[in-house]
């Protein structure tokens, strides 16, 4: 249609706008391999600086509540049925069947045959979660591998979305990637972007896994961090969960200081969803403060932050339980203030 920008056009010119040319091999290898190295000690004493700091107990209360509504619960079994999506939209919804003031989760994370099963189980809490909705969000593009064809991938990408999925999170190829054809997965990416519009124009967010387990390097992750955002994806995320290791802090630190650069070049403000491997409440305090001290507080709502974790959930409820009884046992907390 005449007039119509679409999320692939938009994505190009953003592009070429930073890159000064179009976003193929050479362009984009000029561009990735001159941005600055990164200081790996430096980058890990920042991280471990990040997490000494105490606040006041009053503050506890609201960091466990702020984690719940962050999280993305999620299973991601060959194993998993509808019984089990309705089970885990039951927990999305209600945390702790004890405490009606619970928060509830950001949103539930599912293969893409499980979204209708979520979907209905939602009901009318199916909705935008930073108006205290649930999402669905759905793995894509041959999860967890990505080794699949482009045709496959966006036939993934595209029933997911038709299914009801809010958001999609989608595996780049780590191959390609590690290979040094910037120009393909970038494309890709664009594409699956491009495969999370809906007939009526609005689209499904975009997280892009970087995996960053199987990238190697600090550089690595910082080139495929800038790459996913070039590419225009509305969440960079650490792991699929199934390779170790999954998120880290100081991969999540120097993830998020991309998202800061870009955002002061661009005045965009793009996601950071660590995944895989957060089980505590004393880690997940450490997380939200990496992401207050590097990008600001403003990140901490759904639409800019996301904890991707199965189990992470129980121990916040059992140290929320624990707070509100008297009896914490529970982190010290880094000034976030």
């Amino acid at each position: 249609m005449t007039g119509t920008v679409t999320t692939t056009e938009l994505a190009r010119r953003s592009a070429l706008e930073v890159l000064g040319g179009e976003p193929d091999d050479l362009t984009l290898r000029r561009f990735l391999h001159g941005l600055p190295g990164v200081d790996a000690v430096g980058l890990e004493q920042r991280s471990a600086a990040l997490g000494t700091r105490s606040i006041k107990t009053t503050s506890k209360a609201w960091a466990l509540d702020t984690i719940v509504r962050l999280i993305d619960l999620t299973t991601l079994e060959g194993a998993d049925t509808p019984g089990k999506v309705r089970s885990l939209v039951s927990k999305a919804k209600l945390p702790d069947a004890s405490d009606p003031s619970c928060p509830s989760v950001a949103a539930v994370c599912v293969y893409g045959d499980m979204v209708p099963f979520a979907v209905e189980a939602l009901g009318a809490r199916h909705g935008d979660p930073d108006d205290g909705g649930i999402s669905v969000a759905a793995v894509a593009t041959a999860f967890p591998s990505g080794r699949a064809s482009l045709e496959i991938k966006l036939a993934d990408t595209r029933d997911a979305v038709a299914a009801g999925a809010d958001e999609i999170d989608m595996v780049i190829d780590r191959g390609a990637f590690l290979a040094g054809r910037y120009g393909q997965v970038f494309e890709q990416i664009v594409a699956v972007k491009e495969a999370c519009r809906r007939a009526d124009g609005t689209s499904a967010s975009l997280k892009v896994i970087l995996e960053t387990g199987e990238l190697n390097t600090y550089d690595n992750i910082k080139r495929a961090s800038w790459l996913g955002i070039l590419a225009g994806g509305d969440f960079i995320k650490t792991s699929t969960g199934k390779v170790a290791p999954a998120a880290t802090l100081p991969v999540t630190l120097l993830m998020l200081e991309v998202v800061r650069d870009w955002h002061r070049l661009t005045g965009e403000k793009v996601g950071v969803k660590p995944a895989g491997g957060i089980r505590s409440s004393k880690d997940a305090v450490k997380y939200l403060v990496h992401v207050a001290e590097t990008v600001g507080e403003e990140w901490l709502q759904p639409h800019l932050f996301r904890f991707g974790a199965s189990s992470l959930l129980n121990d916040v409820l059992l140290q929320r339980q624990k707070l509100t009884t008297g009896h914490y046992s529970g982190p010290d907390y880094v000034t976030i203030d």
